[in-house]
């Protein structure tokens, strides 16, 4: 499973944070990104799974391969 971050979707919420710390970077402006090339560690599907359910902006998505 790989994750994806939309920026231009972002609205810095942060929520994604409080699922799943791991799994997220911040920009200098506060925006999420996703760590390293977005790879869920075996073990954090479900944390990334509520990220994404728990996006108000729906900025992040599941990435296709």
């Amino acid at each position: 499973m790989r994750i994806t971050v939309d920026p231009d979707l972002c609205d810095g919420f942060g929520l994604c944070e409080e699922h799943a710390p791991d799994l997220f970077d911040f920009d200098d402006d506060g925006y999420a990104t996703e760590r390293g090339d977005g790879s869920v560690p075996d073990g954090q599907q479900a944390a990334a799974r509520r990220a994404i359910a728990g996006c108000p902006a729906h900025a992040i998505v599941e990435a296709r391969s």
